[in-house]
């Protein structure tokens, strides 16, 4: 099989830091040998999780089996998923913030047998519904839980108990038409209907600075999917939280901003 040399878009930090995640819990569970040391299986899960690296793949290129990729990969992620936030915690630290933009997401996945809640009306395709929140530069604060595709954006924001959580710390919260009917500190723009007067001149401009403050929320989707293996799923959906939670927390330590 033929090999080539390929960059991962990371900081060494970030490669260091889950490379001391990965020694102290096999520290903590006293293994004695592993096929490859804790920095390399660091690398592995960040071409997997940045790359979109398949395990077969993986296993060519670090010479390990494929099965053992795939164990290496999910031993990581379960570890990663378990330092993210809640979403009452996530609530607190956005609460420091001047407001906050909330925005939902579809990240595609395999047709599944039991397609029906998977399949979503708007994007035409399956997938898993993830609430996004970011600070007002566009950074992620915060990942929710997936839920099914079929999902509305303030059902499974409801359901995930983010709404709740941020009008209990009095967030000031900017959000788009889906979430209309959210209530407390959630901020949604006008909207039109056929059967009523068009909107006046003051409630378009307020529409237009809306649009304006909910853009930057877009960042935090499109970083979200620069990590490739979200393009789309090949795994069972139930695991698309742990990885979502994973990458969250990574991209934190990325960008200088986990606390753990």
């Amino acid at each position: 099989m033929l090999s080539y040399p390929a960059a991962i878009p990371l900081s060494n930090h970030t490669l260091i830091r889950l490379a001391e995640l990965i020694r102290a819990r096999r520290a903590e569970r006293r293994c004695r040998w592993r096929r490859l040391d804790p920095s390399r299986q660091a690398l592995l899960v960040l071409a997997h999780l940045r790359n979109g690296d398949t395990y077969a793949r993986l296993a060519s290129g670090f010479a390990i089996g494929t099965s053992t990729a795939w164990r290496y990969v999910r031993e990581a992620t379960d570890l990663l998923a378990m330092l993210a936030d809640d979403v009452h915690a996530a609530a607190l630290r956005a609460g420091r913030l001047a407001y906050a933009i909330l925005d939902g997401t579809l990240i595609p996945i395999d047709r599944l047998a039991d397609e029906r809640p998977y399949y979503s009306g708007k994007h035409r395709c399956h997938g898993v519904n993830v609430q996004v929140l970011a600070d007002p530069a566009g950074r992620l604060v915060w990942a929710s839980p997936a839920m099914p595709g079929a999902t509305h954006d303030l059902t499974a924001a409801r359901a995930t108990g983010l709404i709740d959580a941020l009008t209990t710390t009095g967030v000031q919260t900017f959000a788009d038409k889906g979430y209309q009917g959210a209530g407390g500190s959630i901020r949604t723009p006008f909207k039109g209907h056929r059967l009523r007067p068009p909107l006046s001149r003051h409630q378009r401009s307020v529409n237009r600075a809306h649009a304006r403050i909910r853009a930057c929320g877009e960042r935090a989707v499109a970083t979200l999917k620069t990590w490739k293996v979200l393009t789309r799923l090949r795994c069972c959906p139930h695991r698309a939280t742990t990885i979502v939670q994973a990458i969250l927390v990574l991209q934190l330590i990325e960008e200088g901003r986990y606390a753990g």
